[in-house]
């Protein structure tokens, strides 16, 4: 997940998860839910794609 200018905390409260899931979603440890995703890319004002990507495997 690539964004910035907003704390953590603050994320987490506009789209209603805990920081700890707005953590592991920055670590990679977490894929969130198409509902998630949405949510977030909506609060930043960019696309999905801008904000996430799939790792290939290879």
């Amino acid at each position: 997940m690539k964004c910035e200018g907003m704390t953590q905390q603050a994320l987490a409260d506009r789209v209603g998860v805990t920081r700890q899931t707005i953590l592991a979603l920055e670590g990679s440890a977490y894929t969130p839910s198409l509902a998630l995703a949405l949510r977030i890319a909506k609060t930043f004002e960019k696309s999905i794609e801008e904000i996430f990507w799939l790792e290939e495997k290879g």
